[in-house]
């Protein structure tokens, strides 16, 4: 289902920071993920949150940071010192299962998606 509302992306320099949100719609699932996908290329994993603990991919660790906001029932992807290799469409993925049950770095575990928000990231 495509019922989450990505928002935040736009335009950006190297080195600069944005902040995405994923609104749930009144809902509280217990594990989002963020996902990227550049042009030509396959939609990879960044980060995601589950039960309280992160997950992030390499290429963006130490950069990005994942929250959730509970009761506004959104997530947040923060995203620091940007770089060029970081432009893509940036997706929000969203499920009722935890860690324990599924690997929050795939896509395939989320039953709940968003239509996506462009990043681009300029030198």
């Amino acid at each position: 289902q495509e019922d989450l509302v990505e928002s935040g992306g736009g335009l950006v320099q190297t080195g600069d920071s944005l902040r995405l949100s994923c609104a749930a719609s009144g809902r509280t699932f217990s594990t989002y993920g963020w996902f990227r996908q550049a042009p030509g290329k396959e939609r990879d994993f960044v980060a995601a949150w589950s039960g309280g603990r992160t997950y992030y991919a390499d290429a963006v660790k130490g950069r990005f940071t994942v929250s959730r906001d509970n009761a506004k029932n959104t997530v947040y992807l923060q995203m620091n010192n940007l770089k060029t290799e970081d432009t893509a469409v940036y997706y929000c993925a969203a499920t009722f299962r935890t860690w324990y049950v599924m690997r929050p770095e795939a896509l395939n575990s989320y039953d709940h998606r968003g239509q996506g928000t462009q990043v681009t990231v300029s030198s």
